[in-house]
């Protein structure tokens, strides 16, 4: 995937999403915290499974780096309620970029207009909403949660 128009410094653009539970999440709400916006393909996929498992084994270290993590994709809230109910998630918001399809993906440069969905990618919002940290990743590629926890320890 080409280099993101979105890099490191700039505003991040404003969302409103619903999650696995219909309640909307927005980027402004959560001014005063980082947010990490885990934007994977589709639920029900393999490698996705892994990224949004991982957010939620690592919910309470994020939480303790005044972090929230929210997965998106471009599933609907039904797919992202019945997704985390199979997976057992709790602790994290999955986002439904559902409609209008993709909006919030193609506002971060993500959504892939031949495949109708989002690539793969890690944002690290500020507590003021701008990028801090942008990681891009290959579709078939697990994000490294590990990377993104030793950059918010390093920031400290």
């Amino acid at each position: 995937m080409k280099d993101p128009r979105l890099p490191a410094g700039a505003e991040a653009p404003e969302f409103s999403l619903p999650d696995q539970n219909e309640e909307v999440v927005s980027l402004s709400s959560l001014r005063g915290k980082k947010v990490l916006l885990s934007f994977h393909p589709l639920a029900w996929t393999g490698v996705c499974e892994i990224q949004m498992r991982t957010l939620e084994v690592k919910a309470d270290t994020l939480d303790k780096l005044n972090t929230r993590a929210l997965g998106v994709s471009v599933d609907s809230p039904a797919s992202k309620k019945a997704w985390a109910d199979a997976l057992g998630i709790k602790k994290t918001a999955l986002l439904a970029d559902f409609w209008p399809h993709g909006e919030t993906a193609k506002k971060y440069s993500l959504f892939l207009e031949e495949k109708g969905i989002s690539g793969r990618a890690n944002f690290l919002i500020d507590e003021a909403g701008r990028i801090e940290l942008v990681k891009i990743y290959r579709i078939s590629e697990v994000p490294d949660i590990e990377e993104i926890i030793r950059f918010l320890r390093s920031s400290d």
